[in-house]
């Protein structure tokens, strides 16, 4: 099965879909607009963001080695990301619950929004086959995207390592000012 996402052409004044296994988001292309459950009650829409830059970076699951590394690094560099005018938001699959626990433990100063059905994921297409103990399974690929301020991609890094990644981000995100 192949994920399927839109994204708006102003040059044509139209959605058009692509499918995530042959094509990669253009830079200044602009999401279709979604809505997810995130940490402290709020909910999050991607439409409501613009204004600002915002940094939108997918991981696995909360609580594991990887994924801890990633959220701490963009916490520690969280008053640049504010500094820039930016926010950030992490997205996994995991529950509202799980994602208070991870952020409450980990101090995270930024929400975490719950894809538990997938709409971003595929929106996005985060999704891959993974090989786990000799098995195949349907996991998040560590993806981020940073959006300009009127809600147009400017890029994505797909397939990272997560130790040193927000700092990459973050270095990116000051070239928009």
């Amino acid at each position: 099965m192949l994920a399927f996402a839109a994204f708006f052409d102003k040059n044509v004044g139209t959605f058009k879909q692509f499918s995530h296994a042959k094509k990669i988001f253009m830079p200044k292309t602009s999401l279709a607009d979604f809505s997810l459950p995130a940490t402290g009650g709020q909910i999050f829409t991607l439409s409501a963001a613009r204004g600002k830059l915002l940094v939108i970076y997918f991981y696995p699951k909360d609580n594991t080695p990887g994924c801890t590394t990633e959220a701490q690094q963009f916490r520690d560099l969280y008053a640049g990301f504010q500094k820039a005018n930016c926010e950030v938001v992490g997205i996994s699959r995991d529950s509202l619950k799980s994602h208070e626990n991870f952020k409450a433990k980990f101090d995270l100063p930024f929400a975490l929004l719950s894809d538990a059905d997938e709409t971003a994921c595929n929106l996005f297409g985060v999704i891959k086959l993974k090989n786990m103990y000799g098995k195949q399974v349907r996991g998040i690929e560590r993806s981020t995207f940073v959006f300009d301020r009127d809600g147009n991609l400017r890029h994505e890094w797909r397939g990272l390592k997560a130790d040193g990644h927000a700092q990459q981000v973050l270095d990116f995100v000051t070239t928009l000012n």
